[in-house]
């Protein structure tokens, strides 16, 4: 069988209803995106520039930042171009590889916060062995495999749209691409690409949070056994910014869930401003948690800016 080659084009949606106020309501949204590109690309350039944080735990914070901004100029062009312009078309191609590339973001991103915490928990639970156990080689391997464990494993529900027939409506319900969007306009069998993705969150987002937490319940054993009130707020200090990044991913995920769940009577608003929060708020939130909360960062920051 040959690839699905319908010239009829989908249709992403902004806010409906709304149509008159979305050049207003791209005001935000621009200056979140620049806000985003910025404080990202900033964290990146300071890990690269500066050799005081060229450390495991600055290198997966790097790998935060890249994902987060690669998901941001994933999106932001289609979303500008209809709030904009109104300019709603989008080939079929093109809808399924931006899919393709925000969910397997979405798995990377929760690799790396997983990666972030066995960083912690190694340089926490046995410091001494800190250096020998994550080496720059390793680090490496870990990456690539959070990478190759998020894009891999996208390819089986992404795959089949190029196959799918589309004859319901081809009107998606946001302004980007999304493989829950896209499956329910395809007129065909589908079972596999609804059982799937429900699996896949089991085994990465699911899975990831409980290794996290059990990660935590070590790190904070270990903690309470420092006898020094100082090295232990030292200690749990370097866990915070860390924390504070799983927090804010998790709580969107969940948020996001249970809408999409439980909020079936919700306004149909609420669904999409839900799904821009998820894609939005941690990559806002992560420069800004790191800047505030670590002192390496900042020592960068203020050189940067002395310069």
């Amino acid at each position: 069988m040959w690839p699905n080659t319908s010239d009829t084009p989908f249709l992403l949606t902004g806010f409906p209803g709304l149509e008159e106020a979305h050049p207003w309501i791209s005001i935000p949204f621009i200056a979140i995106y620049i806000s985003v590109l910025l404080g990202n690309g900033t964290l990146i350039y300071l890990i690269k520039d500066d050799h005081t944080l060229h450390e495991p735990m600055y290198y997966f914070l790097a790998m935060l930042a890249g994902t987060d901004l690669t998901v941001t100029l994933t999106t932001m062009p289609t979303v500008m171009a209809v709030l904009w312009v109104n300019h709603r078309e989008i080939r079929h191609g093109a809808c399924f590889l931006q899919a393709y590339i925000i969910h397997s973001l979405s798995i990377v991103e929760s690799g790396v916060l997983l990666a972030m915490s066995y960083d912690r928990f190694v340089a926490i639970c046995t410091p001494l062995h800190y250096n020998s156990i994550l080496t720059n080689s390793r680090v490496i391997k870990i990456g690539f495999g959070v990478v190759m464990r998020g894009f891999l494993s996208l390819v089986p529900p992404i795959l089949p749209l190029f196959w799918f027939p589309y004859c319901h409506s081809h009107v998606l319900s946001h302004a980007f691409c999304l493989h829950q969007d896209v499956m329910k306009l395809a007129c065909a069998d589908i079972t596999f690409n609804r059982v799937y993705p429900v699996v896949l969150v089991v085994l990465t987002f699911f899975l990831d949070a409980l290794i996290i937490f059990f990660s935590y319940v070590l790190i904070l054993k270990t903690v309470m056994g420092i006898t020094s009130g100082e090295e232990r707020a030292k200690a749990l200090n370097t866990c915070v910014s860390h924390i504070s990044c799983v927090l804010v991913f998790y709580i969107t995920v969940i948020g996001l869930t249970f809408i999409h769940r439980f909020g079936k009577h919700a306004p149909h608003v609420v669904h999409i401003t839900m799904s821009y929060v998820y894609f939005l708020f941690p990559p806002f939130m992560n420069p800004i948690i790191y800047s505030i909360k670590t002192k390496q960062i900042q020592r960068s920051i203020l050189r940067l800016l002395s310069v």
